[in-house]
């Protein structure tokens, strides 16, 4: 089974046009600068592979694109969990505060300090 990803040449024998002649008929002048970074290539495959993604795509009722793409990840490894991140280490900072002032609620303290300010302001 030989499975051509550019479709050229299977499409130009069905009487209809290549990717280059639908892209010069197309109404939007961008469309060949598409956001997917995706590659395409020609791959031939044995004939038992073959035979096996046939009654595997018709088994599961997944794409050729998907159980081939699912294949190669196991074979490379990158299946299951996802590699592990470095653990999160907190590293501690000394403020030199005074005992009692809890750096969390500084802004209650410096509240408490308008309020004060204000009280004296109005008892003159």
């Amino acid at each position: 089974m030989m499975a051509d990803a550019t479709g050229a040449g299977a499409a130009e024998t069905h009487g209809m046009p290549n990717a280059r002649t639908a892209r010069s008929r197309h109404l939007d002048s961008n469309e060949w600068k598409h956001h997917d970074a995706y590659m395409r290539t020609t791959l031939t495959l044995d004939p038992d592979v073959a035979q096996r993604l046939a009654s595997e795509t018709r088994r599961t009722g997944k794409s050729l694109k998907a159980l081939v793409n699912d294949a190669i990840r196991l074979g490379l490894g990158l299946t299951g969990k996802p590699p592990k991140s470095p653990r999160f280490k907190v590293e501690p900072h000394a403020f030199g505060l005074r005992a009692g002032i809890d750096p969390d609620r500084l802004n209650q303290l410096i509240d408490e300090l308008e309020v004060d300010d204000a009280a004296r302001r109005l008892s003159r």
